[in-house]
This record gives C-alpha cells, sequence and structure tokens, in this order.
C-alpha cells in the first residue's frame, strides 16, 4: 500500500495548483464522453455511472473508498439525495477541501483503509481509480498483489450489507512500451507523480475479487482517459506561467511530461481504464 507520505506527493502538491486544470469540482480520474465534447458533463456522467453501477439510491449508505477531493460525495448528496456518505483518503490537503466543502450527510476520513472501522455498514460502494494504491511495484514483480487486492475486496465486503452493490473505477496497464523515451516516460509516472503504486490488469480484478463479489459488467474506457487526460493538458498549459511563478519550474515541466506520457499512453494501449458494476455475494 501507498504510504501517506507518498500519497500526499502525489495529491498534495496544492489544491489550487490542481483547481487550475481539473473540472469544476475536482475530479482528478477519467471523464465519460458520452454524448459530450466537455470536460464538466464528462466527469458528471462517470459520477452517475459508477452510482448507477452501485445501485445507489437515496435510502442509500454509501462509502466512497479514496474519496480524493469529495466530487463524488458532493455528486451523491446533491445530484442523488443521498443522506449518508462517507469518505476515506490518505491525503490531508483532500480531507481540507473536503470540509470546505460543507457537504450535509457527508463524513471524511483520513485513515489507510486497512485501519478503517466504520461504525455502521454500507449499502453501497463506488471506488475511483484508488486500488492503484494497493499494491507496491515490488509486491507485484514478487507476485504477492493478487493477495493484497483481494483483501480490499474482503474489507468492502465487510463493510456492507447483504445486497450492496460496488461501482469500480481502475487504470489499467496493458503492454510494455517498446519505445525507449515512452518507457522512460511511463516508469516516470510510476517513480515521480505517484510513488508507491502501480495500475492493474483487468485479470488482476477479475481473481481478486472472488469470493466477496460477482462481477456483472466490464466496460473499457481508454480513448475517454486519452480525451480527459488531453484536457487536463490543454487547460495546465493555460497556466503556464502562473504555475511556473507560484510552484516552480519543476512541478509545470514535470505535470507537462506527466499529462503528455498519459495522452500517449492512452493512444498506444499501453494504458486503458476499466469500469465495473459488482454485486455482493452474500
Amino acid at each position: 500500500m501507498s504510504t501517506q507520505e507518498e500519497v500526499e506527493v502525489s495529491y498534495d502538491v496544492s489544491n489550487e495548483f490542481f483547481r487550475l486544470w481539473l473540472d469544476e469540482k475536482m475530479n482528478y480520474t477519467c471523464g465519460l464522453y458520452e454524448g459530450t465534447d466537455d470536460l464538466e458533463e464528462a466527469q458528471m456522467k462517470k459520477l452517475h455511472w459508477l452510482s448507477e453501477a452501485a445501485h445507489v439510491t437515496p435510502d442509500s449508505r454509501v462509502l466512497d473508498i479514496g474519496c480524493g477531493w469529495g466530487a463524488n460525495l458532493e455528486f451523491l448528496v446533491t445530484h442523488k439525495g443521498v443522506k449518508s456518505a462517507e469518505g476515506i483518503t490518505l491525503s490531508r490537503s483532500q480531507h481540507d477541501e473536503i470540509m470546505q466543502r460543507g457537504l450535509p450527510g457527508v463524513q471524511a476520513n483520513v485513515c489507510d483503509y486497512r485501519d478503517y472501522e466504520p461504525t455502521e455498514k454500507f449499502d453501497a460502494v463506488i471506488s475511483i481509480c484508488m486500488m492503484e494504491h494497493i499494491a507496491r511495484p515490488e509486491e507485484v514483480r514478487d507476485g504477492e498483489h493478487i493477495k493484497a487486492y483481494r483483501h480490499y475486496f474482503k474489507k468492502a465486503w465487510e463493510w456492507t450489507n447483504p445486497g450492496a452493490w460496488f461501482g469500480l473505477q481502475t487504470i489499467l496497464r496493458n503492454r510494455v512500451p517498446r519505445n525507449k523515451k515512452d518507457l522512460h516516460d511511463i516508469g516516470f509516472i510510476t517513480t515521480d507523480i505517484f510513488p508507491g503504486g502501480l495500475s492493474l490488469r483487468l485479470e488482476d480484478v477479475i481473481q481478486a475479487v472472488n469470493p466477496y463479489w460477482e462481477v456483472m459488467e466490464v466496460q473499457t474506457r481508454r480513448e475517454h482517459y486519452e480525451k480527459t487526460c488531453a484536457e487536463w493538458l490543454r487547460r495546465m498549459k493555460l497556466h503556464e506561467e502562473l504555475i511556473r511563478d507560484k510552484w516552480g519550474d519543476k512541478v509545470f515541466d514535470d505535470y507537462d511530461r506527466y499529462l503528455s506520457a498519459c495522452v500517449r499512453g492512452f493512444q498506444m494501449h499501453y494504458q486503458s481504464l476499466a469500469q465495473y458494476a459488482l454485486r455482493r455475494i452474500d
């Protein structure tokens, strides 16, 4: 599992920095470009898809594992009418942002999911691109990653009521680049932007959900993530002078390299994105 210090390398650059180029609700994951070319709309469609996959209703008590800056928590209480939603994050800056939103019925926790103990069980779970932080690269090399992923699904099972559904989204690693520059750039993302984590393979999820969750639906969204990253990169470049002045040349250059590598990674099938509807095995 990524440590708190590693997670904060990824997400605690500055809330103001991320606000410059993410959508207005600060979703830091793939949008769903179905019937729209607008990032804000695409992110709302993504949140809607996942809430439908989790069978969320106004009466649901919902857990968001890896809740980011609170975009999904806000969506749940404002658009789905959920009365109780709870989030987990390891980033203190993300937690600060959630608290500033003042969302009714929302509770957020700064903790490692492995240490999390809810006061009551949930009817639905959503987790958006958090699983990439579960298995460290060395665990994947040693073949220990499936055990780590299965423990995650076991914990989610223990936190839920019978009949629960799980809306899950994960980045996938598909193939290793044969181009030296691409290989170095993808490696840079792993070591410098998201240290301590690694994207999954689709088969990892299919294998690790058992015996806790049944895979009812899978959608792959590779081209949607390419489009999302391209729009993030475009927006960030609009603020190049401000970013260099306020956070330094290295921050701008690193994020320019990272987002450019992501666009190419999705173009070249090095990476993809999957969304899943999982049903609890009772």
